[in-house]
């Protein structure tokens, strides 16, 4: 039975796990960057693109290692990630009002409630400053009768007329900044998540695999009463590289229960001292040889 040298392996599985992480994670902050630039959330067409963000997410995620939860991962990132979007779209205008709006003493000069009835209405008044000049832009939205006609206010106005006008309070953006920037941390989190479960996974299958050969050459042994020593098997196994027939795809085909004392990765570091390469891929039960290989087991 033939062990791929658990600890070599994992580590070459690492090193693939890291970039790969890296990348995903800079992939979703591209796209909690790209959606906010968007500044569409109530678009029906937004949809299909988290739903694309998600299925994007899930091979990559996938080749992380923990299988079985890509899929769970993958839609919550794409929560978090429309989260993270979201609030730092709420916090745009409150930004840039604080970044160029003018404080301004105003008064409260007329007061309009939207249709309907419930405590979900909202009030929309008119500002005028104290020399009788409207206060630019629309008029400022609060909730449900915050304010009274005649009430004297301090707010932020901007000066190009885009923004309404607001409270130095109600300007105020750090709540929603929080609240984006701790949904794109537990969307990157996740992608950490995912990687230490891929990695501890293949941990567990490699430790399982490992125990699972040890069995397998104990009882070998034991049936065929094979009391060779470990360094008579590298002499057979050296003999048998050198004089064993390739097959017509040019490998040179070993049984690894012959050997049972000898790891494949041992085998490997014998086959390159004797200018061979063992293949890592697609072996179904024996150890291939040959000058190239498309994967090559680690020797060093």
């Amino acid at each position: 039975m033939s062990t791929d040298m658990p600890g070599a392996a994992r580590e070459r599985r690492t090193r693939h796990r890291i970039p790969l992480a890296i990348g995903i994670g800079w992939y979703v902050l591209a796209v909690i960057v790209g959606m906010y630039l968007l500044n569409n959330f109530d678009s029906i067409l937004m949809a299909p693109l988290w739903i694309a963000h998600g299925v994007m997410l899930i091979v990559p995620i996938r080749r992380l290692g923990a299988r079985e939860s890509s899929v769970g991962a993958a839609l919550f990132i794409v929560v978090t990630s429309l989260f993270a979007a979201y609030g730092a779209d709420l916090a745009r205008d409150n930004l840039t009002l604080q970044l160029r709006g003018e404080k301004v003493t105003a008064t409260v000069v007329k007061e309009r409630l939207d249709p309907g009835q419930g405590r979900g209405r909202r009030s929309h008044y008119v500002l005028e400053r104290q020399d009788g000049t409207r206060v630019p832009g629309p008029k400022m939205g609060t909730g449900f009768k915050e304010y009274e006609v005649g009430q004297v206010l301090t707010v932020l106005a901007d000066p190009q007329g885009q923004l309404e006008p607001r409270t130095l309070g109600e300007a105020d953006a750090s709540g929603e900044l929080l609240s984006s920037a701790g949904a794109a941390l537990a969307a990157l989190g996740c992608v950490g998540w995912m990687t230490w479960r891929g990695s501890n996974t293949a941990k567990r299958r490699d430790e399982a695999k490992r125990k699972t050969s040890s069995r397998t050459q104990k009882a070998y042994k034991t049936v065929t009463r094979n009391h060779t020593t470990q360094a008579e098997q590298e002499a057979m196994l050296r003999e048998a590289l050198s004089t064993y027939p390739a097959d017509r795809r040019g490998y040179i085909k070993v049984p690894p229960e012959e050997y049972p004392d000898v790891s494949q990765h041992r085998a490997a570091r014998i086959a390159w001292e004797m200018g061979l390469r063992a293949e890592a891929a697609g072996n179904r039960g024996s150890w291939r040889f040959r000058e190239t290989v498309n994967e090559e087991v680690p020797h060093d």
